[in-house]
């Protein structure tokens, strides 16, 4: 059991510790967030937040301010021969830099009443709480958010996986304007690009591959449309790498100890769904919190991860093998409704049992014969 009104120690003061920090304060916990860095802290990302990632943040009391990001209205595909588009069924996107997003959290943290504290060193569990260069910071509840590599995560002894695969993305923003009102998913022999437009002058671009040698100018090379539209564009940061894994987690709570964002699993970042995953899953522990059952939060995470799974799977089938990814663009680009039914799942507002059959068939169809 835990009573809410106590102690909470996040270790890890990215977007998804401060997600839960701030879902666990508006329980009346008293939180504090440790991490060794300081702001700002970037990340090589997408950078685009999905209608059920403005919701999520919604729901956490935070709403992005109007001049803050660009707003998008769906999704893009395109292959050098297929080209489909959708619009989100549940509201509108917003592409938002890494470091304005950080920041917006951090405000909206210290306004609730969060401690936070940065560059912290030497930071691991103890009996009672949390050792932070020698000194202990009481805490009923740890949560661990600090990212792939989670100490904390080790140090409870929920490091056990059940499935694990890299992937390595590169991403650098330029200064141009968007030339579309969609996030663009560009599928190549051997890697995929997105665009994202993140201010009215201003776009992100990422390159995701299975070759960690591979970066963003040698990805360009295989999307010769996309290369040319950026060959006079005014680079506006450097160059950034990160991993992308998929990783499922046995467990992800035990004890007083729970695991939120990449520290708890995490899926390819293909999906654009990170940032989402991790507001939801701060939700979903102040429910558990609420409820008065900590041990609740391990079936809610999983329900969780299901969707963006699957998804990530279905994606990942196209990123291995080329000819069904033509086929499937192909059949895409023919039957855009299918498109749009999939993008709805993908973004929470529908499921797959809602997809019509005779829908499929004629998509079947359009892939054989493409």
């Amino acid at each position: 059991m835990f009573n809410h009104d106590r102690t909470v120690c996040v270790v890890g003061g990215g977007p998804a510790g401060l997600a839960a920090a701030i879902a666990l304060r508006r329980e009346d916990s008293a939180v504090t967030v440790v991490d060794c860095a300081v702001p700002p802290v970037d990340k090589a990302c997408g950078e685009g937040l999905m209608p059920d990632s403005v919701s999520a943040l919604a729901g956490l009391g935070i709403e992005i301010p109007a001049d803050v990001g660009f707003t998008f209205r769906g999704i893009r595909f395109a292959d050098e021969h297929s080209l489909v588009s959708a619009d989100f069924p549940n509201g509108v996107a917003k592409g938002v830099r890494r470091i304005a997003l950080h920041q917006l959290l951090i405000e909206h943290a210290v306004r609730q009443g969060i401690s936070l504290i940065w560059n912290a060193k030497h930071v691991r569990m103890v009996e009672g709480g949390v050792s932070v260069d020698g000194q202990v910071i009481e805490a009923q509840l740890i949560v661990g958010a600090d990212g792939q590599n989670s100490q904390i995560r080790q140090q409870a002894a929920l490091h056990q996986v059940t499935q694990e695969k890299r992937r390595y993305g590169f991403r650098q923003h330029y200064r141009m304007t968007p030339w579309s009102a969609y996030m663009e998913l560009h599928w190549g022999p051997s890697s995929q690009i997105y665009v994202t437009p993140i201010a009215p002058d201003e776009i992100c671009v990422a390159a995701i591959s299975r070759d960690p040698k591979v970066r963003l100018q040698d990805a360009l090379r295989d999307f010769p449309q996309l290369n040319r539209r950026l060959k006079d564009a005014v680079p506006r940061s450097q160059e950034m790498g990160a991993l992308s894994v998929t990783r499922s987690l046995r467990r992800v709570q035990r004890d007083k100890v729970v695991l939120v964002g990449d520290a708890s699993g995490s899926i390819d970042a293909i999906t654009g769904e990170g940032m989402c995953l991790a507001f939801k899953q701060a939700l979903a522990l102040a429910a558990a919190v609420r409820a008065g059952d900590i041990r609740q939060y391990q079936a809610l995470h999983r329900a969780l991860m299901k969707r963006p799974q699957t998804m990530s799977s279905l994606m990942l089938t196209l990123e291995r093998n080329r000819q069904i990814q033509r086929r499937a663009l192909a059949s895409l680009t023919r039957h855009p409704e299918i498109f749009e039914s999939l993008l709805a799942i993908h973004v929470g507002a529908s499921s797959f049992r809602e997809l019509c059959s005779w829908r499929l068939l004629q998509f079947g169809r359009a892939f054989l014969a493409a």
